[in-house]
């Protein structure tokens, strides 16, 4: 999921150490290094990756969890990383 581009989810805020952010829900219009931007009830609201917990539908329909620490970081920057991968046994 790390590697997945945002822009364009159906994202969910579900836990936050900033009450504020809690229950934010909408389409991811903008990301950058610090910071998404969620399109709810057609206001915008800037979201800090570092405090949250989302819930983001993918494109299949399926919903992951994603803690916002692992998503920090400029998003060019995270698509072009390596993920070392577990090897099934």
């Amino acid at each position: 999921m790390t590697q997945h581009e945002l822009i364009g989810l159906e994202a969910n805020v579900v836990k936050s150490t900033h009450p504020g952010y809690v229950g934010i829900r909408g389409r991811i219009i903008d990301e950058t290094k610090n910071t998404i931007v969620v399109l709810d009830d057609d206001r915008k609201k800037r979201v800090q990756k570092s405090v949250v917990v989302l819930n983001l539908r993918l494109p299949d329909g399926s919903t992951v969890e994603v803690d916002g620490k692992r998503i920090v970081g400029r998003p060019v920057d995270r698509l072009k990383k390596r993920v070392r991968r577990l090897k099934d046994k």
